[in-house]
């Protein structure tokens, strides 16, 4: 997250052609990581790569009009990180659903058993808990999002959020112990 995007944001802000091409030239790679990161703990799948995860946050992240409002690199990537949640949020419930058969074993053409990912059920776990967290702190849910979805370090997440390290890692531990509990709970 080194590279400075501020004024690329700013003059896809007044609608320049060619700024939304360089924004993705410039992010792409860092994207990309942030992807990564956040498919990690689930079962790789043909039908959605690091690639096909950040084109499709790349679409969430333009409004109607093709322009992003953000407000520096930080948000960006923040709210980037939060699509691909969102997008992976998406699918796994599209999966868990029993009219596209989330709970049946499927049978390939060879009669090769492919079973769904296990991780769609806990990434709607999670999010079910951190939306939770939100409503009672929404600053321990960012910093979740940041360090869980976009994969940042604490000292990284002390830059963007401008609290201390302390706090972070503070919050960090807080919040990770409460999403453990609220977990066990709703699979009680």
């Amino acid at each position: 997250m080194k590279v400075d995007i501020s004024l690329l944001l700013e003059r896809l802000q007044t609608g320049e052609v060619d700024a939304e091409m360089e924004l993705m030239n410039c992010v792409y790679f860092e994207l990309k990581k942030i992807a990564a990161k956040a498919l990690a703990g689930e079962q790789r799948e043909v039908s959605l790569m690091t690639t096909d995860l950040v084109h499709e946050a790349w679409v969430r992240l333009l409004d109607q009009e093709g322009r992003v409002r953000f407000k520096n690199n930080l948000h960006f990537f923040g709210a980037a990180a939060e699509a691909m949640r969102r997008i992976l949020v998406d699918r796994a419930r599209r999966r868990s659903r029993e009219k596209h058969g989330g709970k049946l074993v499927r049978i390939g053409l060879d009669d090769v058993e492919i079973e769904e990912p296990a991780a769609a059920s806990e990434i709607l776990d999670i999010n079910d808990a951190l939306e939770k967290l939100d409503g009672i702190d929404s600053r321990k849910a960012g910093i979740v999002r940041l360090r869980y979805f976009a994969g940042l370090g604490f000292e990284e997440i002390a830059a963007v959020t401008q609290y201390s390290l302390a706090t972070v890692q503070r919050d960090w531990a807080y919040a990770r112990a409460w999403l453990k509990v609220e977990i066990d709970r709703s699979r009680k």
